[in-house]
């Protein structure tokens, strides 16, 4: 059970761990971008934000899918599965690695794609809300990825 707990806390820590690193690189992208165009222009502010916090999301995604491992293996009081082996929590780890890869990449190409959508609202400001469309085309990936998770998580019995 040792082996398995590890693994699956291991999956937890995965899903949480990258997919906040890809919100956090992207949101830096992204607020780098808008802090030069709010020193210009701050009453752009409210056109730019969400451009700047639509890669946080991914990091919320990952902390979705870490807190269902969590509830599987029992940790917030429900007690830790008897039957845990380490290829259950292998199964785990597994399961997590949809949502952890696909926020860490989609979080940082999000980050990106918002970054230059930045740069086209402080031109544009009227033309922000097509920026954002693109930003969302990038998020769906990291919505599949969460699903995927999700999925898995559901098939596998401990």
């Amino acid at each position: 059970m040792e082996f398995g707990l590890a693994y699956g806390i291991l999956g937890a820590a995965f899903a949480a761990v990258f997919a906040g690193i890809g919100s956090a690189i992207g949101i830096g992208y992204a607020a780098r971008v808008a802090n030069g165009v709010l020193a210009e222009d701050p009453d752009k502010f409210g056109s730019l934000f969400i451009l700047v916090v639509l890669p946080g999301t991914q990091g919320f995604y990952g902390f979705l899918g870490a807190f269902l491992i969590i509830l599987k293996l029992g940790l917030l009081g429900g007690g830790i599965p008897e039957g845990l082996t380490a290829w259950g929590g292998l199964q785990l780890l597994f399961a997590s690695l949809p949502v952890a890869f696909a926020g860490l990449l989609s979080g940082i190409h999000q980050g990106k794609v918002c970054a230059s959508g930045v740069e086209m609202a402080a031109k544009r400001p009227k033309d922000s809300t097509k920026a954002v469309i693109y930003g969302a085309m990038v998020e769906t990936y990291a919505v599949l990825g969460l699903l995927i998770t999700i999925f898995l998580l559901q098939g596998i019995k401990l």
